[in-house]
């Protein structure tokens, strides 16, 4: 999976890059993302350590913004993977409650009264400093949401897959409680070690980034 993992790699920083704060108008309303971090690298420049998208029609923006600016980890998994990797990297107890849902109201009126809200809202800002600072983006279009999330899943693959890129030592996720992370240098549990993209995948990828 090297040469096509290096393909992905290569093709995505020729997109155009977003930075902390990013605007709008430059991001498709449907599409993909991958994330960049600072410190990591793989295939002779910057390592892809996220990919993503969205389920709902038009939602890539708002999904862009519920992991870099709305401090809610609830509504983010990838906050979540931050701040576990942040309060277990200190020993911090906190990681206990970090793991707790609140979505539901079922869910609030069993372990609210369990949490600090005020020092859970210091986590959350120093989750947002730590992504608003440390990662970049770039997106593609595609609108059809079967395609999107198959193509989301296979780049997860291929990458997940490949042997010649993988996390420093220095990297926050190493620190992760999830053994996945850890293991595979990705902000991610879900979709990796899957099918991945033959070469002519890699090609109808490279059509659909060029556009």
């Amino acid at each position: 999976m090297s040469k096509e993992c290096e393909a992905i790699h290569v093709l995505a920083r020729k997109l155009e890059r977003h930075n902390f704060p990013f605007s709008e108008s430059h991001i498709p309303v449907n599409g993909i993302y991958i994330l960049f971090e600072k410190g990591e690298h793989g295939h002779g420049g910057e390592r892809i350590v996220r990919i993503g998208t969205h389920t709902g029609e038009k939602q890539l923006r708002s999904r862009l913004k519920q992991h870099f600016l709305n401090e809610n980890k609830d509504r983010s998994i990838f906050r979540k993977h931050i701040g576990r990797s942040l309060l277990n990297q200190s020993n911090d107890p906190f990681l206990e409650f970090w793991e707790l849902d609140l979505t539901t109201r079922k869910a609030k009126d069993k372990y609210a009264h369990l949490i600090d809200f005020e020092y859970q809202k210091s986590i959350e800002f120093r989750v947002s400093q730590h992504i608003q600072s440390n990662f970049s983006f770039c997106v593609f279009e595609v609108n059809d949401k079967t395609e999107r999330l198959e193509m989301e899943s296979k780049i997860i693959s291929t990458v997940s897959w490949c042997k010649n890129c993988g996390p420093s030592e220095n990297w926050l996720g190493n620190y992760s409680p999830k053994q996945k992370i850890a293991e595979s240098g990705l902000w991610l549990v879900n979709e990796l070690y899957k099918t991945p993209f033959d070469a002519s995948g890699i090609e109808g990828f490279s059509e659909i980034i060029k556009g």
